[in-house]
């Protein structure tokens, strides 16, 4: 069998809630999060906020205290650690940072069911510091592609991964507007699941006709599990018989999203998710 690989975005779609806000309105900093917003990349801004927080005294144990509270269906965990026990290769592939997904995955007990993790780097520094990098300098060596923040391309991960896991398929669940480009480069046979009513949804709806992948919507912990699950199942089917394309009756459980008439691609946007 050629396996299954399922690839999760991290903020609003594993959790409940965009981690780096989290940590910010927690820890009492987001007045100077907004003021300092319009002048730079979300990245360098949360790179920043670190520098800010640990000069007004808050320390990593009160970040990690903050992130251990941060809300999470509770259908989430059961459908990670059922995807894992069915011998899928599950990854990560999230704008937020290594710290933040490794503290919480670490709380919840999941940290070994993913193989990978990619996201922008952070280290504690001898004094106590969250250091937070760019997945890419994008300084030095920008990724290029226009739909994506300047830090993380996160199409860029999906062909990497794809060309040393060619054959197997793949299903990526997320939400923002970071989710559409990966959303592109799935090929026929692999499933998108964006969140009902989020960004990736919607410009997903406005383009439907650009992707090959299957794409069925989700809204919440429950359907996110059930489907999930559910296609798993029926990637499993398919296989075992061969590759033939069996009617499963998991199929009318599922909310496709229909094709609709092809609109004009979306600008350049750069809102972090």
């Amino acid at each position: 069998m050629a396996g299954i690989m399922v690839v999760f975005d991290f903020d609003k779609t594993i959790i409940e809630v965009d981690s780096d806000n989290w940590v910010v309105d927690e820890l009492g900093a987001t007045d100077l999060f907004n003021e300092l917003l319009p002048t730079m990349p979300w990245n360098s801004l949360m790179e920043r906020m670190m520098k800010e927080m640990h000069a007004k005294g808050k320390t990593i144990e009160e970040i990690k205290d903050v992130l251990k509270k941060v809300p999470i269906h509770p259908r989430v965990v059961p459908a990670i650690k059922t995807a894992h026990s069915l011998g899928c290769d599950l990854r990560i592939v999230s704008d937020a940072n290594m710290f933040f997904i490794e503290t919480i995955l670490d709380h919840l007990g999941i940290r070994n069911c993913f193989s990978e993790i990619n996201s922008n780097p952070s280290y504690v520094n001898g004094e106590g510091r969250l250091i937070i990098s760019p997945y890419v300098d994008f300084l030095t060596s920008p990724h290029g592609c226009n739909l994506c923040p300047p830090n993380m391309c996160k199409g860029m991960i999906i062909e990497r991964i794809r060309a040393n896991e060619g054959k197997k398929k793949m299903i990526y669940l997320g939400d923002g507007v970071g989710d559409f480009c990966p959303s592109l480069k799935l090929k026929e046979g692999d499933f998108m699941m964006p969140r009902k009513d989020f960004p990736a949804w919607k410009l997903i709806c406005e383009n439907r006709t650009l992707l090959k992948a299957e794409i069925f919507e989700w809204i919440g912990g429950t359907k996110l599990e059930q489907i999930l699950i559910g296609l798993i199942e029926k990637i499993k089917i398919e296989e075992a018989n061969n590759g033939v394309q069996l009617l499963s009756a998991v199929d009318c459980k599922f909310e496709k999203i229909p094709m609709v008439a092809h609109e004009a691609f979306p600008p350049p946007l750069r809102v972090h998710h």
